[in-house]
């Protein structure tokens, strides 16, 4: 499963992936072996990523749309 909503709001906040890694707490490989759905990503990390993110995890994630 790839998470295309994570690399969005990524994009949308205007950090790179080693720069988002980094805000993570991660090595930029695991970063992108979450994206590309190789690993599952910790609960702690879909936490951290939310509040990064300023969205649901459900939205993170593709299963809900993102609220306006």
């Amino acid at each position: 499963m790839n998470f295309p909503n994570i690399e969005a709001e990524r994009a949308r906040l205007g950090y790179s992936k080693v720069e988002f890694a980094e805000k993570l707490g991660v090595e930029t490989k695991t970063y992108y072996n979450w994206i590309k759905g190789v690993n599952p990503i910790p609960s702690d990390k879909l936490i951290l990523l939310s509040k990064i993110c300023n969205a649901s995890i459900d939205y993170l994630l593709g299963i809900k749309k993102r609220a306006l």
